[in-house]
């Protein structure tokens, strides 16, 4: 645990949360900046940063998709998005490994956009990550 960590200090009952799931790994709760109904945060009790940490932590698969299909059954949700941020540049706020899980209902709720443009060089660039795998 880190004293400097908002995620912590929520782990550790001293700021409040709505939980939803915990168990001696995981804690899931309700994200105190909801975009839609249900919006859920899914963390390893384990204080790490990043998914560059988290090599250890496969149980927190299991529990991701259990919560993922109660918040979509309990709202009645379309669907849902899982995302998890790593460092600055990709968006991440809180340095503590988190996944959101967030129901689209009218698929309004959250703007996701990409640029699509087109692959170069495909098959250097796999080669280059099975290398590293």
């Amino acid at each position: 645990m880190r004293d400097d960590c908002v995620f912590c200090k929520i782990i550790d009952g001293k700021l409040p949360c709505h939980r939803v799931y915990e168990d001696e790994n995981i804690l899931a709760f309700l994200d105190n900046e909801p975009v839609s109904k249900g919006h859920t945060l899914v963390i390893p009790k384990k204080h790490v940063e990043n998914i560059f940490e988290a090599e250890e932590m496969s149980y927190l698969w299991k529990v991701l998709v259990n919560v993922s299909n109660s918040v979509k059954d309990t709202f009645e949700a379309e669907g849902v998005n899982i995302t998890q941020n790593n460092g600055s540049i990709a968006g991440q706020e809180v340095f503590h490994l988190h996944f959101h899980v967030t129901p689209r209902y009218t698929g309004e709720e959250v703007k996701l956009e990409y640029d699509r443009s087109e692959l170069e060089n495909g098959e250097e660039i796999a080669e280059k990550l099975r290398s590293e795998i």
